[in-house]
């Protein structure tokens, strides 16, 4: 049973990039935890995960001749680096949380402790899940939506750089066709690529809804919960 004031946000690690070229811009991670703040002033209990492709992606290392596993566990370390900073920027506006992390590291965060985890968000804790699901071959998006159905999310909110689901690329696309809402299955059959298919599929075996929305629109985050403004909705 999914409780409604449980949710899970989805931050893309390039989402922390800002205005510089890599790394993470300090103006834009506070932004973003501003934003995050806004979620829980409304006692909603959050989840959150955040990408690592700001500083180092797997997929492309693997490209590149580093082997595909430990390429994989590269990024995940970079998703921890995001996840400490994320706490940071969220504690210093007065937001608890706690790090959480699928790979020990026992000095920076806890590790993943399911009933653990539970008991944070019900102390109205934000739980940042870093370093994805603790293996190589999977992405933070199945990350997100293996952590939302552990937890028992309500939905998932896959905050990125455009305001929802297109057919095409809308930023290179002018006549891209917006879906306001779309089934698990057509976003499968579609091959779009708001989330890979693994964490699609996980998400559609769940019964966890979906939405996309825009971060650099202020209150993005907290309008999708509502069902106000522009966002898109797989279910």
């Amino acid at each position: 049973m999914n409780d409604n004031k449980r949710i899970l946000l989805k931050i893309s690690g390039e989402a922390l990039i800002g205005n510089t070229n890599s790394g993470i811009d300090i103006k834009t991670i506070n932004y973003i935890a501003n934003e995050i703040k806004e979620v829980f002033l409304q006692k909603y209990q959050i989840c959150l995960i955040i990408g690592g492709g700001n500083i180092f992606r797997g997929i492309k290392g693997a490209s590149e001749g580093i082997d595909r596993s430990t390429s994989d566990y590269m990024g995940m370390l970079a998703t921890v680096i995001n996840a400490l900073s994320m706490q940071s920027s969220l504690e210093k506006i007065k937001v608890p949380t706690r790090v959480q992390s699928a790979i020990v590291m026992s000095q920076i965060a806890e590790p993943y402790i399911r009933r653990k985890a539970v008991r944070h968000l019900e102390k109205n804790r934000i739980v940042i899940f870093a370093a994805g699901t603790g293996n190589p071959f999977f992405s933070t998006d199945t990350a997100a939506s293996l952590r939302a159905s552990e937890m028992n999310c309500s939905m998932i909110i896959k905050v990125t750089k455009v305001d929802g689901i297109y057919d095409k690329d809308p930023v290179i696309n002018s006549d891209a066709t917006f879906y306001k809402e779309i089934s698990y299955i057509d976003v499968l059959n579609k091959n779009l690529k708001v989330m890979d298919s693994t964490a699609i599929s996980l998400a559609k075996e769940s019964k966890i809804p979906i939405i996309v929305t825009n971060l650099n629109t202020k209150h993005s985050m907290i309008n999708a919960i509502r069902g106000i403004g522009k966002f898109s909705k797989i279910s």
